[in-house]
């Protein structure tokens, strides 16, 4: 157990430090990292109506400092709805005005960039990903708030 823990330790060390490496390069900037190799995942269940190629779906939730970080993907026809909740840790209030990235690896090792728009009605940034290949999308999130860097870090599946 302990040796799968360290491994992990490793691996997540790595992770944050590729992540890193792609920030802004500016010295003084703070980046805060999710602590967690797995985002915790809680139960949804599927839409009514099911696409031609169902999304594993959930609400993946990270803590990251003093934030409370939740992703969903959602399928939609043509691709996948990407919403991110971007919050306070203690009262989960919206934090509107950030700006917000989606780096996605497609599982064809395909990289994409989408810049996620703030909903106000809903309080969240969503953004629309063009996806009909079946398998694991790697999802890094990097939020910009007012220059402090909180990154987390998500995946799903589509079948």
């Amino acid at each position: 157990m302990w040796r799968s823990l360290k491994l992990g330790c490793i691996a997540v060390s790595l992770g944050l430090i590729g992540l890193t490496a792609c920030g802004t390069g500016e010295p003084d900037s703070t980046v805060l990292e999710s602590e967690m190799e797995t985002p915790t995942e809680t139960t949804a269940t599927p839409p009514a109506t099911t696409p031609e190629k169902p999304l594993t779906q959930g609400v993946q939730e990270i803590k990251v400092g003093p934030y409370h970080l939740e992703f969903v993907a959602l399928p939609e026809p043509g691709g996948v709805q990407l919403d991110f909740y971007l919050q306070t840790e203690e009262t989960h209030e919206a934090i509107p005005g950030a700006t917000v990235t989606a780096q996605v690896e497609t599982p064809t090792g395909e990289q994409r960039t989408l810049e996620l728009a703030y909903d106000e009605p809903g309080e969240h940034y969503a953004a629309f990903l063009p996806a009909e290949v079946s398998g694991e999308y790697k999802v890094a999130i990097l939020t910009d708030i007012q220059g402090e860097k909180v990154n987390g870090r998500f995946a799903f599946n589509r079948e």
